[in-house]
């Protein structure tokens, strides 16, 4: 596959994308975006707010305008959790830059996160975290270059397992 100057990461809510995004973007001397940010930004509100002013089909339109629109040179990406329900974004991500999902189990994401509502976390009425992983795994999966096992890791040292990928021209 030819090199991409850009890597995504994408994955549940708690995952690390955002905190493994911006150590790997230091360790690769690079841009940090933030889509979650970008997405306040462009509406001025936080995530959570948006969701209940707008509800969840419109917030997952506005999501996937803004990540189709993202086109940086050399930058780390970290998209929400949600990301992967934007098909323009998603085709638009994988041909810009190298995809990485940040893949960890029911357990450790259960153990890991709060108050999904607080977090900005798109579910429908009665939704389980389980719930929203079985929904969206196969997304994951199906949208990746890579697959990172976080499960057990360090930020360290899955940024190294990136980092590794990325220098032997492997995503």
């Amino acid at each position: 596959m030819e090199q991409k100057s850009n890597i995504t990461l994408i994955g549940m809510p708690g995952a690390g994308k955002s905190t493994v995004g911006v150590v790997l973007a230091k360790v690769l001397g690079c841009r940090f975006i933030d889509s979650d940010l970008e997405i306040q930004e462009a509406y001025g509100e936080l995530l959570h707010n948006l969701i209940r002013i707008y509800g969840n089909e419109k917030f997952l339109e506005m999501e996937n305008q803004v990540n189709a629109a993202v086109s940086p040179q050399r930058a780390v990406i970290a998209t929400g959790g949600s990301a992967v329900y934007g098909k323009e974004a998603m085709e638009h991500l994988r041909e810009i830059s190298a995809v990485v999902y940040l893949k960890l189990s029911y357990e450790s994401l259960k153990q890991r996160l709060g108050d999904l509502k607080e977090r900005g976390v798109v579910m429908k009425p009665g939704q389980t975290l389980w719930d929203i992983l079985e929904e969206r795994q196969p997304l994951y999966e199906k949208y990746a270059h890579l697959t990172i096992d976080a499960d057990g890791l360090g930020i360290r040292e899955i940024v190294g397992k990136i980092a590794d990928a990325v220098r032997a021209d492997t995503v």
